[in-house]
């Protein structure tokens, strides 16, 4: 959700439902097609969709223990003739496979592998002018775990959206161009992109300033000792949701420089025993959202920490792995002192937390993952 005062709501969110099957997908519209335009079929619709799958597939296999390398034949390059990738799109996709790799190595430094994945693409819209068609399709990716002990989470999931560009060459033939995360937090673990908020020059300098959380491993205990909320019934709202939205809620996901991961996870909060302070939608020390209306520190990233704080509903962790189930950790990506991205623990084992969240629909990705995915953000770790 944009338009807040001062600063930019920044979350996300993927698509919530999949269409399957090329005799469900929508009709080409006519756009500014000419008579010598290339014409698009349900055959090719269907090789869009598999091309799509291919190139996520091997950003996925990238991760995998054991799995694909830069050495083996990509998926990607059993695509030529009618759709194929750009030389310009291959090169790149090289590179992002490469960094993936790297990705890899620093996950297996954190103490995280995975042995197997599994990602599939559907077609969910096209469209196409003139020589240019856009594809828009979601990705739904599951990663097993390679080593868990106790009752550890065996795999992590995501479904994220992504648009796709397809031009036709001299030949009529379309060749992948272009490909971009449709999602405002692109906080995926096999996309490379970095989310790219749009903040007002205006700082909030009176709000109160939440400290920052250490990424250590091994930190000191810091245990919950409160029964005032449910944690549980945080963690199971926040499972059932992730992605499969509330329609007693209004979705902000794909709404501009907006989404939802600070309006899910408020949600999750309320469902533990978080109560409504009713009043004026852009009063900070006010927090309420239902299907009508929402406050905008139910919304947005940094009026709900300054709700957080000034309402003493939470207190700051020193380190990003005292989390427990029912705690929110949210994140600076440029470390320009405005938060992006907020996050819910819904799950802990071996004294790594789990979150789920929003921006991209995400279930029980690991801390150490995400911080070795992002070492250069800002942390910021709240227990509620």
């Amino acid at each position: 959700m944009s338009g807040t005062r001062r600063r930019v709501t920044i979350v996300g969110a993927a698509a919530t439902s999949v269409i399957a099957g090329v005799a469900l997908l929508p009709n080409w519209s006519a756009g500014a097609a000419v008579s010598d335009d290339p014409t698009v079929d349900a055959r090719t619709k269907a090789t869009f969709q598999r091309l799509a799958d291919a190139v996520f597939t091997d950003r996925t296999n990238a991760l995998v223990d054991g799995g694909r390398d830069d050495a083996d034949k990509p998926l990607t390059d059993g695509f030529s003739g009618d759709v194929a990738l750009s030389s310009g799109t291959a090169r790149t996709e090289d590179a992002t496979r490469s960094a993936l790799g790297q990705r890899k190595e620093k996950l297996a430094e954190a103490g995280e592998t995975y042995r197997d994945a599994s990602t599939t693409v559907t077609l969910n819209a096209t469209r196409v002018t003139g020589r240019t068609a856009k594809a828009e399709v979601t990705e739904t990716t599951t990663l097993t775990y390679a080593r868990t002990r106790g009752n550890a989470p065996k795999t992590t999931g995501f479904q994220a959206r992504h648009e796709l560009t397809f031009t036709a060459d001299r030949r009529g033939d379309w060749r992948l161009t272009g490909i971009r995360d449709a999602d405002q937090g692109g906080l995926a673990v096999n996309t490379l992109s970095k989310p790219a908020p749009v903040k007002p020059a205006a700082a909030a300098d009176t709000m109160p300033n939440a400290p920052r959380a250490a990424t250590t491993r091994n930190p000191a205990a810091a245990p919950k000792t409160g029964t005032t909320y449910d944690y549980k019934a945080m963690a199971a709202y926040a499972e059932k949701h992730w992605n499969a939205y509330n329609k007693d809620y209004p979705d902000f996901s794909g709404r501009g420089a907006g989404g939802d991961c600070t309006n899910f996870v408020s949600q999750s909060l309320k469902a533990g025993g978080w109560k409504h302070v009713p009043g004026y939608v852009y009063d900070y020390t006010r927090w309420f959202g239902n299907a009508d209306i929402q406050s905008h520190s139910f919304i947005g990233v940094n009026e709900w920490s300054w709700f957080a704080q000034n309402s003493k509903r939470t207190t700051p962790l020193a380190n990003v792995y005292q989390m427990e189930v029912g705690d929110v950790l949210q994140m600076d990506f440029d470390k320009d002192g405005s938060k992006d991205h907020t996050m819910i623990v819904s799950f802990k084992s071996g004294g790594v937390p789990y979150l789920t969240y929003h921006s991209t629909n995400t279930l029980r990705r690991s801390v150490a993952s995400i911080v070795a995915s992002y070492p250069n953000a800002y942390y910021y770790a709240y227990r509620t």
